[in-house]
């Protein structure tokens, strides 16, 4: 085991199972191993603070520093007075001057429902500090947006984190990223009033502006759930946004939602000028792997890219039969299954009436699904013939069966 896994997992056991003054991280020298700030841009740095702030009071205590930790974690409130995982500590350590404490956020060691979920929190929280993750890795996912997609949202419900990536000319760089919380019951979301949080590929909508109740926080940009992938699949429910904090509270619990991403005010309000443009992709994933500095996903886009070249061209050709070859058998729309498709196209291109077809504003992202690999592929199409001229948003799912990417999705985007 490394080091810093080593560290991670002493400091977890020292908050959730042990006594504040555990001398099983006392070997460790913390001050040296404290992690550099990470992150780029001042979109993060108040996080970056709060959460610098709550680690090294926490790195104190398990040395026995209980002063040092406690004027840490006063410097902390100062800032976010609201902030329960900091006012939990701090009662502890006011605890600590007058008796023993037996564990984190318990005098008796045994903790409540509420401590409980204070700890998986600071849990979350210290593995993200002392990760050193590689922030220059990007999520092992197809993530391509078009010249209007400024920028592109993670989410890795796993680890309770929010990662914003800029889009320069096509190439995706690191911002800041962001604790969040999901839904009570976890993820996978499938039916109303479930409270989980849905997998896939989303997108957030403009801020809502009717007034909120106050435990949606400062704003709420609603996502596309159910999406046509979902729909497909019948999953039901609604309402699930991005959305910030209470006013008394500064963060939630990591599954303390209804089934909504949430975000702390001031991290909701750093993100503002990006969700507020309503084209804001969010991808929202479990289990979440990163690309090592020497993978990419180029093949498999490109591989994507010759596919719709091919489909296009047989479109434009108007030859049926291969038109359709690149539909696969599961293929719907709006309640239309292939066979539908395949008769409506042999009627109207029986004519082979001479079109001109052209795309634009293309992405592409990779659908989170665990057994499948499946791709978002939205674009403006351009459609003209003798009998039609139109503009519009496209939606198409690919999918790959048998090596071979298939339309298994088309309608409006």
């Amino acid at each position: 085991m490394g080091v810093n896994r080593a560290l991670t997992y002493a400091l977890l056991g020292a908050i959730t199972l042990l006594p504040w003054n555990a001398t099983a991280v006392n070997r460790y020298s913390f001050s040296n191993l404290m992690p550099k700030p990470t992150f780029k841009g001042a979109a993060n740095l108040a996080s970056n603070l709060v959460e610098s702030l709550l680690v090294k009071s926490l790195m104190e205590i398990t040395q026995g520093k209980n002063q040092q930790a406690l004027n840490t974690i006063d410097q902390l409130l100062l800032t976010t007075p609201n902030f329960k995982l900091a006012n939990l500590v701090r009662g502890d350590l006011l605890m600590a001057q007058g008796q023993h404490l037996e564990a984190f956020g318990s005098a008796n060691g045994n903790p409540t429902e509420a401590v409980k979920d204070l700890q998986a929190e600071a849990r979350a929280r210290i593995e993200r500090y002392l990760s050193k993750q590689d922030l220059d890795k990007l999520p092992n996912l197809l993530l391509s947006p078009n010249e209007l997609q400024s920028h592109v949202i993670v989410v890795d419900t796993d680890k309770s984190r929010l990662y914003l990536y800029k889009n320069i000319g096509g190439t995706l760089s690191y911002v800041a990223d962001y604790y969040i919380t999901v839904g009570k019951n976890g993820t996978d979301k499938q039916a109303q009033g479930d409270k989980r949080t849905p997998l896939g590929v989303y997108f957030a909508g403009q801020k809502l502006t009717q007034p909120l109740a106050d435990i949606y926080g400062d704003a709420a940009y609603p996502l596309n759930y159910p999406n046509e992938w979902d729909a497909a699949h019948n999953r039901s429910g609604s309402g699930i946004w991005l959305h910030g904090t209470p006013s008394n509270t500064y963060s939630r619990p990591p599954r303390a939602s209804d089934g909504c991403v949430v975000l702390a005010n001031q991290d909701l309000r750093a993100l503002a000028p990006i969700l507020q443009t309503g084209k804001t992709p969010v991808i929202i994933a479990s289990n979440l792997k990163w690309l090592d500095a020497d993978n990419n996903t180029s093949a498999e886009k490109q591989a994507l890219q010759t596919a719709m070249a091919d489909w296009l061209s047989d479109w434009k050709s108007q030859d049926t039969a291969k038109y359709l070859s690149h539909y696969s058998r599961d293929f719907s729309s709006g309640g239309i299954n292939y066979q539908q498709w395949s008769d409506h196209k042999y009627l109207v291109q029986a004519s082979k009436p001479k079109v001109s077809i052209s795309l634009s504003d293309l992405s592409m992202f990779a659908y989170p699904d665990t057994d499948k690999k499946l791709v978002v592929v939205d674009f403006v199409q351009n459609f003209t013939s003798p009998a039609l001229s139109n503009k519009m948003q496209k939606r198409q799912y690919w999918i790959q069966e048998n090596n071979t990417w298939k339309i298994i999705y088309e309608g409006a985007g």
